[in-house]
Parts: C-alpha cells; sequence; structure tokens
C-alpha cells in the first residue's frame, strides 16, 4: 500500500529542486485547424468486395505485439489483431474483445476483464480467457518485451473462467485499461504462439477483419477478408495491401492517378492544395503523440540494460541538455518547417486531453543568450558538437536543418545524420546515439507517454536515463486512482523532466490522411493509427 508520509517527502524534496532550478515557462498560441476524423460506413450504399490499396509511409518493424515499437505496425495491426480496448473519435475507452470496461476491486489490486464468447482467431482457434491470459503473460514476462513497462507492476494473471480473465497487481495501476487499448492489449492464437513463438511477428495471428497473407520487405504487407471474423458482415474490402512508399511527393502522384486510395503522413508542404482536389479528402487530427529528441546518457548496452557513464558533456551534465532545450524557438520552427500545420510541444502531456494544464503543458521559453550562459557554466568550448540522426525524409529534414539555425543560436553545432527509419529503430533500442530525432504516437493516459520512456530499467527507457526521484513521481502517479492527485504529480513530473531533459520536446504533428472520394469508412483518431477494417468503395465507383 502507499505511505502518504513517503509520497509527501518525496514531493517536498522534488518541489524544492524545481523552485531552484525550473527554467522560466510561457505558452504558445498555434492556428487552428478543424479535425475531420473520417466517418464509418453506417448506412451509406457501398460496393462489397474490391482490393484497398494504402501508401505506408515508412515500413513497419516486426508485426508481433509484444516487441514491436514502429506506430506504422499498428495501422497494419489494426485490420488483423483486435484489442481488449480500443480508443473512439471522442478520446474514450471502449470495449473491442472485452465486453465492458474491467471491474476493479476496491483496492484497486484485482482486475477483472470480460470477453466476448463465440468468437475465433483467424486460424480458427476459440478465443477464450485462456488465449488472453496467454498472450497478456507473454507481454508481461517475454524477454525483449517492449509492454511489461506498460502493463504495470503485475503480481498474476488467470483464466477465472472461459469468459473472465483477472489481472492481480501488487500496486494499483490506474492506466491498465488505456495500456490495453495499445499493443499491450491485442491478443493473439495462443496455437500460431506456440508454433511460431519469437517468430510470431513473421506471420501474426489473431482476431481482426482481415488476416494476414504476406509481405515483401521493403515493398508491401498484404491482408485479406476474414470470413471467421465475428463482424464480417460489416466487411467489405477482399484484400488490403499496404504498399511502402517513404516519399511523400510519390504518395501524392499515386494518390493523384488512383494507383493508391489513402495514404499516411502527407507532407504538410502539399495538403492544402491536395485538400482543393474533390477527388479527395483530407482527414486532419490532433495527436496525442510528440516529437522530439533523445540524448543518449547512460543507453550502452541496449535500452533496458543497467545504464554506463557516456563520457560526453551532453550526456553527463544536465545544464549542457537544458541549454539545448533553451535553444529551440519551438514555435517559429513548426511555422517555418511546417506551414504552421503542426504545434509546439514542450511535454509529454498532450492538450485537450483531461490531464492537461497550463503547468503541464507549457514551453521553456526561447533564450538563446541563457543557453550559452549554461554552456560556458559548464565549461565546454563553443560552439558545442552534437550529432543528431535524423530520418532520411524532406520533412524531417526540413525540421531538423531550422532546427541547426535555431540552436546555433545558443551555442550549439547540430551535425546531421539523416537515416533510414529502420536504421533509427534500431539505433534507439541499441543505444548507438548522441541524438536521435524521433517520436511517439502518443497515448491517452500520461503513464503511456511518460514510464515507458523514462521509468529505470524500462526496455523503452533509449536514453538509458535514471532518476530515483522521477521513478517515484511517475510511479505514485500511475498507482493513484485519483485523478487530482495524479494531475499534479504529473505537473510536478513534467517539471522535472524539463529540467533534467533525457528527451526534448519539439514539436507535437497532426495526424494528415488523404484518400480517394469513392472510398468511405476511413478514420484516423488522435491516437495517429489509421483504421481501414470497416471501410468500403462507395456503390456508384466505377471499375
Amino acid at each position: 500500500m502507499l505511505v502518504r508520509s513517503t509520497r509527501m517527502a518525496v514531493l517536498g524534496v522534488v518541489a524544492a529542486v524545481l523552485a531552484a532550478c525550473a527554467p522560466t515557462q510561457h505558452t504558445t498560441e498555434t492556428a487552428t485547424h478543424v479535425d475531420d476524423y473520417g466517418t464509418p460506413v453506417g448506412t451509406q450504399p457501398v460496393r462489397e468486395g474490391g482490393d484497398l490499396v494504402m501508401g505506408l509511409s515508412n515500413e513497419p518493424d516486426k508485426l508481433d505485439p509484444t516487441t514491436s515499437s514502429s506506430l506504422y505496425m499498428r495501422y497494419v495491426m489494426s485490420t488483423v489483431c483486435e484489442k481488449l480496448y480500443d480508443n473512439d473519435a471522442s478520446g474514450n475507452l471502449v470495449p473491442q474483445l472485452a465486453t465492458a470496461l474491467p471491474d476493479i476491486s476496491s483496492d484497486g489490486l484485482t482486475v477483472t476483464i470480460p470477453l466476448r464468447s463465440g468468437i475465433q482467431f483467424a486460424d480458427g482457434t476459440a478465443f477464450n480467457a485462456d488465449a488472453v491470459e496467454t498472450s497478456l503473460t507473454r507481454h508481461w514476462k517475454m524477454e525483449g518485451s517492449q509492454r511489461t513497462g506498460e502493463m504495470g507492476a503485475i503480481s498474476e494473471i488467470e483464466a477465472a473462467d472461459s469468459t473472465h480473465v483477472v489481472i492481480r497487481y501488487n500496486q494499483p495501476f490506474a492506466p491498465l485499461t488505456a495500456a490495453l487499448a495499445d499493443r499491450a492489449g491485442m491478443i493473439m492464437s495462443p496455437t500460431a504462439l506456440k508454433e511460431k513463438d519469437k517468430n510470431f511477428g513473421d506471420h501474426p495471428v489473431c482476431v481482426g477483419p482481415f488476416k494476414f497473407v504476406k509481405r515483401v520487405p521493403q515493398t508491401s504487407i498484404e491482408v485479406e477478408r476474414d470470413p471467421l471474423y465475428y463482424d464480417a458482415k460489416n466487411v467489405h474490402f477482399d484484400s488490403i495491401t499496404y504498399r511502402i512508399m517513404t516519399d511523400p511527393k510519390m504518395r501524392e502522384s499515386n494518390l493523384r492517378s488512383g494507383d493508391i486510395q489513402v495514404a499516411d503522413t502527407m507532407s504538410p508542404q502539399d495538403v492544402d492544395t491536395l485538400a482543393k482536389l474533390p477527388q479527395l479528402r483530407v482527414l486532419t487530427s490532433g495527436s496525442f503523440g510528440f516529437q522530439g529528441m533523445y540524448i543518449n546518457i547512460g543507453n550502452v548496452d541496449g535500452a533496458g540494460k543497467p545504464i554506463k557513464p557516456i563520457d560526453t558533456a551532453i550526456a553527463k551534465d544536465a545544464r549542457v541538455r537544458l541549454a539545448l532545450s533553451l535553444s529551440i524557438d519551438r514555435q517559429k520552427l513548426v511555422e517555418k518547417a511546417f506551414n504552421n500545420w503542426y504545434e509546439p510541444a514542450c511535454t509529454p502531456i498532450a492538450p485537450r486531453t483531461s490531464y492537461a494544464t497550463r503547468v503541464s503543458t507549457a514551453c521553456p521559453a526561447f533564450d538563446p543568450a541563457r543557453s550559452r550562459e549554461l554552456l560556458q557554466e559548464a565549461g565546454v568550448q563553443l560552439p558545442y558538437p552534437v550529432t543528431l540522426q535524423v530520418m532520411n525524409v524532406p520533412d524531417h529534414l526540413r525540421y531538423a536543418q531550422a532546427l541547426r539555425d535555431s540552436v546555433a543560436e545558443g551555442g550549439f553545432d547540430l551535425r546531421l545524420v539523416p537515416a533510414e527509419y529502420s536504421t533509427m529503430l534500431d539505433a534507439q533500442k541499441r543505444g548507438t546515439y548522441e541524438a536521435l530525432l524521433l517520436g511517439w504516437s502518443g497515448r491517452i493516459d500520461p503513464d503511456g507517454n511518460t514510464a515507458r520512456f523514462l521509468t529505470t530499467g524500462s526496455n523503452g527507457n533509449y536514453s538509458g536515463y535514471n532518476s530515483p526521484i522521477l521513478d517515484d513521481l511517475l510511479g505514485w502517479a500511475a498507482h493513484s486512482t485519483n485523478a487530482a492527485q495524479r494531475g499534479a504529480l504529473y505537473e510536478q513530473a513534467v517539471r522535472f523532466i524539463q529540467r533534467e531533459n533525457p528527451y526534448i520536446y519539439t514539436y507535437r504533428l497532426r495526424n494528415l490522411t488523404v484518400h480517394s472520394t469513392w472510398v468511405t469508412g476511413i478514420e484516423v483518431y488522435a491516437d495517429g493509427a489509421v483504421r481501414l477494417g470497416k471501410a468500403a468503395f462507395v456503390a456508384d465507383r466505377k471499375g
């Protein structure tokens, strides 16, 4: 159980530290864009059958919910691997393979999840509580799992009967339902897991409107309609092909020609023009996520392994990292690089979510003069060099080049190293980088945007950061079932993160997805995933 005196002592120490060291902060205003998440098919007349082609902006990592860390994997798996819960267009958590939200005991230590009955995985295996227990246990315990930290301090998972699974905790874990609305809640066929084990991602088998067919590396991923799916009557396409197209201009030209019918992550440079074309529809939504810079502080042997010191000023001295943050003109950069379509991001707390407050979303001031003072206090030679790996696509390169100019005012020499997305994911996990410009698609609960990346020993702690104070703050926030108390803890955590800067938040993108008006039923919410499972060609489409 939580000890109140311990909590208050921790908060007292943190408050004293922050009062002495927190940088001046200010909020920013950004352009207003109207959200369009798309609409379900509903009662619209649609044509049954057909093959949809999506231009996918990056290649996913392995299609394994336990080990994946790629947003693009979520796009594909949204059609083949349903979860216990999902987000809806309003940001609410709703049942998917579960039948209701969890029943939580009064002490918060026992969570009971009611499950659908009478349904099957794509290989014909029965979906039941034993299958759910198998998947959840794999997420929790498997070596190399990226889900372990997302699930909290579990003591036991068991199937109570065929339609109820019980998760028991050592301490309450408030973010669980939100975690189960993402990869931690994806349930895999136990038959396929037994056959494939760690190679499950080569041919994933789950419950979903479609089932996996094949993957051609660097080229495409194909799925086809699953006749065993419990809601097959509302699945319309025969197949979906995800065609890997990293060049936004290629995605744009293929949309115009009709060779693809939907594409994600369209460039802010092009989206205004595309919105004027009568044959295309632009879907746009805010994001729970963020983009920014990982700073490698102690990730030497790989994320999740014991940290080791790195003998550079930026790794050893928080003043250098704070200087880098203060030298970023976040507002000017999004205006310049993204035509003001994106927003500055300054913290892991997404605006317009329940834990967003003035303090928890406030930006550090752009203060290059103070940045140079901090570098001089740290005793480093100016300009201080930092090597930054950046994704080798035009929008990312454009931003990185503008970022380089901005931080030069603060005394930094930012040296850009373009790299492929898969290469950056590998560097992120292995720790083979100094700084890395890469983001996160975001989660509705703040725990999913913080603990995974900042808690000591987490497999997602790519910076190799270690702070008992921050561990305690994030731990208390996750264990508390009081919303006001959680909010106060996240405010303190944000101020601490902005002093230490193991990750420097820079901007928050908007999800810009474009599809042909020949297609209906495509939806994109703030969680970033493009939902194609129930989409269809409109009834009067010819050809």
